[in-house]
């Protein structure tokens, strides 16, 4: 049972007759005492009377009113918050695949860690979410449009493979382009359906240097907001990161500022995963986020039910008690 809104509460009104209703009950109740208390012979009265009952015989009246008061909470529509799977939405992973993503801070690597916790990503998203994935490192590759076979994405996340440089904006314009083409094939007469860009990257951008660059992650992140798609980002790696190149260590630090401000400029969140298991639990909250949805549902049945039986048992008290109605 639930009181998180109601859809007609002017029905609210008819309170105002229950209330009447009830006093009207209790002032009928001292007026017939008062008329006994006038009977002259107190003696005769006793025998004539009828035995009193206490308070059991007000049961019955009392039940009528708390009838009407559940009906009257019926008729005014409550509703109640429901987690309900979404039907109709399209999510574009977006994974770096720069040589950055080699880095065994997080074991076994970055990717390979990234792969297991995409996988287990697409599992758990609701069957009616449209899935599909881009790569990018010096290019971005749309490895698969949006659909809703689980299995063909999982294919291409495990083929997944390393290369130079990183294009965040490239990655970015690349899902905005699918997101946009499936919207036209699947759009009906409600519009396409709702989308987000899930963007996990480690590195900072090096294509072009300039995040404000017309090919800048800065610059798609604000087309992004005004297509209305925003941008989830995940910031996967650690500080101390680093990578072997023809012998020589470097360091692959996360750009934390970097992602949060895309995100920040397309509307959307940002997360920070340092680790496998964190990478996991970034991923299982978005699919919490984005696979279901809270919707105020109808939720008079409850009130109508119990008002139903409490009318039922005022009759039946009413009948047992004093062989009439209330």
């Amino acid at each position: 049972m639930s009181l998180s809104g109601f859809t007609t509460p002017w029905w609210f009104l008819l309170l105002l007759v229950v209330a009447a209703l009830v006093g009207g009950y209790v002032w009928a109740q001292k007026r017939a005492r008062k008329e006994t208390l006038r009977f002259s012979n107190l003696a005769v009265l006793d025998r004539v009377a009828p035995k009193r009952q206490g308070w059991p015989k007000h049961v019955p009246a009392a039940l009528l009113a708390v009838a009407m008061i559940l009906l009257t909470v019926a008729l005014s529509g409550p509703t109640a918050e429901q987690r309900i799977p979404r039907n109709r939405a399209t999510v574009m992973l977006t994974v770096d695949v720069s040589l950055s993503m080699m880095a065994k801070d997080v074991e076994p690597s970055r990717l390979e860690a990234a792969k297991v916790a995409a996988k287990e990503f697409a599992d758990k998203l609701t069957p009616g979410i449209n899935l599909g994935l881009v790569s990018f490192a010096g290019t971005a590759t749309v490895m698969v449009m949006p659909t809703t076979d689980r299995a063909g994405v999982k294919q291409a996340i495990d083929n997944l493979s390393l290369s130079e440089a990183t294009a965040t904006g490239d990655g970015i314009n690349a899902s905005m382009s699918a997101i946009d083409s499936f919207g036209k094939m699947v759009g009906g007469p409600g519009g396409a359906p709702p989308a987000r860009i899930v963007l996990m990257a480690d590195g900072g951008q090096t294509i072009p240097r300039d995040l404000n660059a017309p090919r800048g992650a800065y610059t798609k992140a604000g087309e992004a907001k005004k297509a209305g798609i925003p941008i989830t980002t995940i910031s996967f790696g650690t500080d101390y990161g680093t990578i072997d190149i023809e012998g020589q260590s470097q360091p692959v630090e996360v750009d934390d500022e970097a992602m949060e401000e895309i995100a920040g400029l397309s509307g959307g969140e940002f997360h920070k995963a340092a680790s496998a298991e964190q990478l996991r639990r970034v991923y299982d909250t978005l699919g919490e986020q984005i696979g279901y949805e809270i919707k105020h549902t109808d939720a008079s049945r409850p009130w109508l039910v119990l008002g139903t039986l409490a009318a039922i048992v005022a009759a039946v008290l009413s009948l047992l008690l004093g062989r009439r109605l209330p």
